[in-house]
Parts: structure tokens; C-alpha cells; sequence
């Protein structure tokens, strides 16, 4: 291998020891306390042994499943985290961190990704875990008879030239021989790791927890992997998932001790445990966005002009405030702030009513009419958003959609729809979004000088140089691009005051984590 990138090259300077980056301190606190606990920290004390955490998700499909890599709701995907491992994980940045693999290398230009599996891994079974299961793995979740919806995110993948090097090392490859930067970021979210032989109905994984019960829609139960890769955890005997079908009963379990922890708990619900003096809700500051997404194929917002008058009146600040109730901050109409190729130098765009006029009456578009279609959950936003229109002379009629018709194939069609996502790195987030090879790409956003230089990006390990590429791609997405990201929202979760292990982070998994996670009181 000639010029051998590391994880440290690809984060450009995250220190290494002992094969794991030492992660940041948590955010500073703001005016909507995020990065902090609203009544004060967990107590911190020696984890403990024993115990039974509960956590309730908002869920209830009766169809859901434990498959690795085809989880289809917000429940499934949880699950995974506490079943499954894979050779790399989100760390409490958002970046990747080594899991199951010990080395991770590409090659000069990233064709080519090395990866060696840690010595003495084992699956639930007992199995060791080698590089004939990596292998199986990355093939079934790219397999287009098993149909993941996920698969898109390694289209890049050869599956049919991966290499065994030896027992614990594979080589991965890519087709036609491109260059593919960003692959652990894309093999991370889904790329569960299980046994050659595995079968979804009777789920092996090599996570903190094995699986004891499951009914779809109502309960799981798992009992710790005394095995598990991570020295002395995970801390309780038992994990149990419940499913609620609404918020109101989720609280309500809450409170009454049922269960003791609640991910991604709603803005509305923070006042009311606050009151309570056995409960703490952690916010954690996160760069997930949401945004509003123009259809650049459509009038009027072929004309750069519309776009730039829709941006200018965004009251920004406004949605942060009453959208998320002030569990956010704004943003720049650029997603992925924590890569360390983020162009921090492009000022941030200012609320600016007259010149919105100004421009649509330049466009012609005064008295302009439209459609914004939202999904359930983001219709404040889009509500908000409508009351600021009206003062450009613009009526925004707010269309309320269900998630199956949201994300359903009319989604490529609508004139400007509400948007979001998690933050993954720069060239993962445009993977999904706006990139040339995206499948998902809403605003249908296209340009050459983008196109040509996200190629070149895909190639480039060097952080510094690809950092040039990116910063002229971000200008041009500021500049023309279809996405208002207008604001960062905080991700709020709920724990007993008998959980310890709880702490803050930049992602959503404050609550996920369930090997880090122990219960105070076992009596």
C-alpha cells in the first residue's frame, strides 16, 4: 500500500490511544441548555452490576422484525443497537470509531479499504467472529434479494470482489475501480456484522445483549452477553424494550416507574419532567438538521432568484424558537457542520424581508402561490413558515401527509416539501441528499462543477485536499442549492433517576447505548 490513510487522517486529527479516539467534552451549555442535563447530572458513582433497564419507544408495528439490515421502523433500528455490532460505531462526535475492527486502511486514492477484525471476537453462539462473516455480511446487506432499503447507501460496494486476506483481514473494493471515501461512514449505520449461517428469525448478532423474547409491537427482552468485545460491560442482567403507540402513555410509564428510559422524548414534554424530581431529560446538542426542500425542476424555483428570496425570508431564528420550542440552533442552508472539511468561513445567511420582495418582484412571482407539503412532525414548522411567506406576499398552503405517503415515490414530485435528517459526514449526507449518484435527491439539485468536483472529493483521502473540493462545493450549494436548512435540532431523551451511565452527546443515541447504561438500584 503507497500512501496508507488512517482513521486519524480521515477526521482530520482526532488523537488515537489505543485504537480508540478520545472524543471532545460535551457542548457548552446555551440558552436552551444543550449538551447538559435539565436538572443537573446523573449522579456519577461506580457502575453496577444487575438490574433490568426498560426503555419504551414510540413503535408498536406489529410487523416489525429484528433483521440486521433490513430494520424498517424507528423500533427495529433500536433494537439492532442492542443486538448487533459492527466494525465500527458512531462515537458521541457523530464520527466513526473502530468497534469490532482493530485497523482500518485506504489505499492513496480509496479504492481499496483494509480492514482487520479484532483478535478473539465472538458472536451470541459462541462462534468466533472471522472474516468469512464480514464478507457474508456486506454481501447480504447489499444483496438485491433481500431488498434493504439500506443497500443504497454502499452502491459503490463490489460485492462480488471483496478479499480474505486471512482470518481476521478483508480487503474491500469498489466498482470500476472508483475511489470511496466515505465507506465506513455509509457501512456504519446498517452494516451490522453477523455469522455466515445467520437467519433473522432466530437473530445472532454479537452485541451487549442477546435476545431472550420478542413480540412485534409489544416487547423485547435481552440478557447481557457476558462475551461482549467491550471489557466488563454491559452493567445490566436484562434489557427490555416496550413499544407504546403514543406519547402520552410513554410519559405516563415513565413517571410511574414502568419503564426507565425514553428516547427522543417531544419539546412539549420537558416542562412537565422538569417538575418531576425522579426523572432528568438530557439534552444533547446534535448537528441533525430540518429543512425546507425545493424542487429546482419545477417553477418557480427554476429561477435562482425564487430560491434566494426564499431563503432571505426565512426568519430563522423564529422556527428554532416555536418549531423546536427552542431545542436547536440556527443554521446555514449546509448540513454535516462536524466534518472537518465544513467551510466555517461562508457568513451566515440574515433574515432579509425587502430584499426577498425585491427579488421575487424582479422574478416576476409576486402573489406567489404554493404547496408545502409535511410530514407528521414537521407541520409547525411548516406553519411557522407560512406566517413568515405571508409577509413576503407569498401564500404557502400547508399539506399534511402521512410518513407512508411522505417517504412514498410522490416525494420526487412535490414543489417544496419539509425536510431532515441525521448528520453523517459531508459526502455521506450528500449520498443521501444532493449528490449526482443520489437516489433521494428531492430538490433534484444538479450541477456540473458539483458533480466534477463530488467525484473528485469521493477519491480524496487527504483531509486538507479534500477539504479544497468540499469548500467549493458548499459554496455552490449556499449559492444554488434546494435546501433551506434552516436549524439544528437538539435531541431530547428521558431517564429515571435510577439509570446511571446517561450523559449528553452530539448524536441521538444518549439513550442507545446500551452497554454503557446501569441501574443503580437492583433491589
Amino acid at each position: 500500500m503507497t500512501s496508507q490513510m488512517t482513521r486519524r487522517g480521515f477526521l482530520g486529527g482526532a488523537v488515537l490511544l489505543g485504537g480508540a479516539a478520545l472524543v471532545g467534552c460535551a457542548p457548552q451549555q446555551s440558552a436552551a441548555q444543550p449538551g447538559t442535563l435539565q436538572k443537573g447530572a446523573v449522579p456519577e458513582g461506580t457502575p453496577r452490576r444487575g438490574g433490568r433497564l426498560r426503555l419504551g419507544v414510540i413503535d408498536g408495528n406489529r410487523a416489525g422484525t429484528l433483521d440486521a439490515h433490513k430494520p424498517l421502523t424507528m423500533g427495529s433500528i433500536i433494537r439492532g443497537f442492542a443486538v448487533y455490532s459492527k466494525l465500527w460505531e458512531w462515537n458521541a462526535e457523530m464520527n466513526w470509531s473502530p468497534a469490532l475492527a482493530e485497523e482500518t486502511e485506504a489505499n492513496a486514492d480509496a479504492t481499496a479499504w483494509t480492514v482487520r477484525l479484532k483478535q478473539g471476537l465472538e458472536f451470541h453462539n459462541g462462534k468466533t467472529i472471522t472474516a468469512d462473516d464480514v464478507i457474508f455480511s456486506a454481501r447480504r446487506l447489499t444483496d438485491p434479494s433481500l431488498g434493504s432499503p439500506w443497500a443504497a447507501l454502499l452502491f459503490a460496494l463490489d460485492r462480488e470482489k471483496i478479499d480474505k486476506l486471512d482470518e481476521r483481514t478483508v480487503r474491500f473494493h469498489f466498482k470500476d475501480g472508483q475511489g470511496f471515501v466515505p465507506f465506513p461512514d455509509t457501512f456504519t449505520n446498517f452494516g451490522a456484522i453477523v455469522p455466515a449461517d445467520y437467519d433473522p428469525a432466530k437473530p445472532v448478532g454479537a452485541g451487549p445483549y442477546r435476545l431472550k423474547e420478542f413480540t412485534p409491537g409489544q416487547r423485547s427482552l435481552f440478557t447481557r452477553f457476558e462475551n461482549y468485545f467491550k471489557d466488563g460491560q454491559p452493567y445490566a442482567d436484562e434489557l427490555e424494550i416496550i413499544d407504546f403507540q403514543d406519547e402520552a402513555s410513554r410519559i405516563a410509564a415513565l413517571q410511574s416507574g414502568q419503564i426507565s428510559l425514553a428516547n427522543g422524548i417531544g419539546a412539549d414534554q420537558v416542562k412537565l419532567l422538569q417538575g418531576d424530581p425522579k426523572i432528568n431529560v438530557i439534552v444533547s446538542e446534535t448537528n441533525n438538521w430540518q429543512s425546507f426542500d425545493l424542487n429546482l425542476s419545477k417553477e418557480p424555483f427554476k429561477d435562482e432568484r425564487v430560491r434566494e428570496a426564499f431563503r432571505l425570508l426565512v426568519d430563522r431564528q423564529e422556527l428554532v424558537d416555536r418549531a423546536l420550542s427552542g431545542y436547536g440552533r440556527v443554521a446555514n442552508d449546509l448540513y454535516s457542520p462536524q466534518d472537518p472539511t465544513f467551510d466555517k468561513s461562508i457568513p451566515q445567511r440574515a433574515h432579509d424581508l425587502e430584499r426577498a420582495k425585491a427579488l421575487l418582484k424582479e422574478a416576476g412571482q409576486e402573489n406567489l402561490e404554493v404547496e408545502l407539503v409535511s410530514a407528521e412532525g414537521g407541520d409547525a414548522a411548516a406553519l411557522v413558515f407560512a406566517t413568515q411567506a405571508k409577509k413576503a406576499g407569498i401564500t404557502v398552503t400547508v399539506k399534511k401527509v402521512d410518513a407512508a405517503t411522505f417517504n412514498g415515490p410522490q416525494r420526487l414530485d412535490w414543489t417544496i416539501s419539509t425536510g431532515g435528517l441525521l448528520t453523517e459526514s459531508f459526502l455521506s449526507s450528500a449520498l443521501h441528499l444532493d449528490a449526482p449518484v443520489s437516489a433521494a435527491n428531492k430538490t433534484h439539485f444538479s450541477d456540473p462543477r458539483f458533480a466534477e468536483l463530488f467525484e473528485q472529493a469521493l477519491t480524496q483521502p487527504d483531509v486538507a485536499k479534500r477539504a479544497e473540493l468540499v469548500h467549493e462545493m458548499q459554496r455552490i450549494q449556499h449559492a444554488k442549492g434546494g435546501l433551506i436548512i434552516w436549524g439544528f435540532n437538539n435531541a431530547l431523551d428521558a431517564a429515571s433517576s435510577g439509570v446511571g451511565g446517561v450523559a449528553p452527546e452530539h448524536t441521538q443515541f444518549a439513550t442507545w447505548r446500551f452497554e454503557k447504561l446501569w441501574v443503580k438500584e437492583t433491589a
